[in-house]
């Protein structure tokens, strides 16, 4: 059976620095908060677009690095979204990680 689609690529800068934990099984696990603002056209008009998502990044490839960045550190975060949890209500949801990218600015 085919899996439905479910993949997120969302480019924005860290909120603020990542908080980070360990599972029981040794598992690396980083929660931070991306923020998002661009301009993009819907129904032919041009719209500001701001939001802010929880991602989770869970290993040591993805957590290594974001020890070292600062609030407004510019990230692209490749993914899918799961459920917040499973106390969360089903619309609240969260980014799972797959692959993280720091964003350098140029200037």
């Amino acid at each position: 059976m085919e899996q439905p689609e479910n993949h997120l690529v969302l480019a924005g800068q860290l909120h603020q620095p990542a908080h980070f934990r360990t599972t029981p099984a040794g598992i690396p696990i980083a929660r931070f908060v991306l923020a998002h603002r661009s301009r993009r056209l819907e129904a032919g008009q041009m719209r500001e677009v701001e939001c802010r998502v929880s991602v989770v990044a869970s290993g040591e490839a993805l957590t290594a690095g974001l020890h070292r960045l600062a609030a407004g550190s510019g990230l692209r975060v490749t993914g899918f979204l799961s459920r917040a949890g499973y106390r969360a209500a089903p619309s609240q949801v969260e980014l799972h990680a797959l692959d993280i990218q720091p964003i350098h600015e140029n200037g």
